[in-house]
């Protein structure tokens, strides 16, 4: 029965390239959305960490003194990193980015010592933002809140549109390739029947289609996942030597290599046997 699976498979040879052709063509698409969402998701982390928070210490606090406000600060949940600025080294970076002029006559005691600051997640900054102040010795709290706030609904509309997208694509994709798999047992039909009708079993009529069902899923499964490997790879190197290049980095492939071909090889054999199991159910009611 396991051997007429897969005689079946060449027999049948147009239906069956049909059938992986279909299953080859729905995984992409549903793996090309999800490849968009990561590299959207990861620009806008990219452009998260670049959103800072700097708190000033109070300018009666000598350099020791403001040192000793680390351990507080780091106690906070939502603090990522916390990176202490001294006068010397913010007078230094102010004179790098704008005119000595403005800076004639002055030295670093104008300015005050500092921390900048990353947080773990934007969405709390506002949050953060009240408990840095209530440290004794912050002055003064500059944080991006408008900035943050457009940052979390532009994650937060991707994720959803993204999710609703590989849902509908996952749906859609399973009534293509179920009904290809109907379609290519249609002309079985009689066959069928004839099997049924001389006392053939269910199951011992069902297994060879489910064998062939696996084994066309296998093999979608696992040619869509080349063909998404290849056609990304392209994609990727064309936009890596051009100008959107510069500013932001895709996620490289075989960082999710693995999980990919997991996942793309899974719904093939899934979408393969119940694609078997279910083309062949009307048929045996004779």
């Amino acid at each position: 029965m396991i051997r007429e699976g897969f005689r079946s498979i060449g027999t049948h040879g147009f239906m069956s390239f049909a059938t992986v052709t279909i299953i080859m063509a729905c995984l992409i698409i549903m793996g090309s959305v999800t490849l968009l969402s990561l590299n959207i998701d990861r620009l806008i982390k990219g452009l998260e960490n670049q959103n800072e928070v700097v708190a000033f210490v109070d300018e009666t606090y000598s350099e020791d003194d403001a040192r000793a406000l680390q351990s507080q600060i780091d106690a906070i949940d939502n603090i990522g990193s916390a990176t202490f600025v001294t006068r010397g080294e913010a007078f230094d970076s102010f004179m790098e980015n704008y005119s000595t002029d403005l800076a004639e006559g002055l030295d670093d005691q104008v300015l005050r010592d500092r921390f900048v600051i990353h947080l773990t997640d934007i969405a709390m900054m506002e949050q953060t933002k009240a408990e840095l102040e209530n440290i004794e010795g912050i002055a003064k709290v500059k944080a991006h809140l408008d900035y943050a706030r457009t940052f979390v609904t532009i994650r937060n509309v991707v994720s959803v549109v993204s999710l609703a997208l590989i849902a509908m694509l996952v749906f859609v994709s399973i009534f293509i390739m179920s009904n290809t798999i109907k379609l290519a047992t249609f002309g079985r039909r009689e066959e069928i029947a004839i099997m049924k009708m001389v006392g053939a079993s269910n199951g011992f009529i069902r297994l060879p289609f489910v064998v062939e069902g696996l084994v066309l899923g296998i093999l979608g499964g696992g040619l869509g996942f080349l063909a998404e490997w290849g056609l990304y790879e392209l994609l990727t190197k064309k936009l890596v030597g051009s100008v959107a290049g510069s500013i932001f980095a895709v996620v490289p492939f075989a960082q999710i290599a693995l999980p990919m071909l997991i996942a793309y090889l899974a719904i093939g054999v899934l979408i393969g046997a119940f694609g078997g199991v279910n083309a062949i159910r009307n048929y045996l009611e004779v």
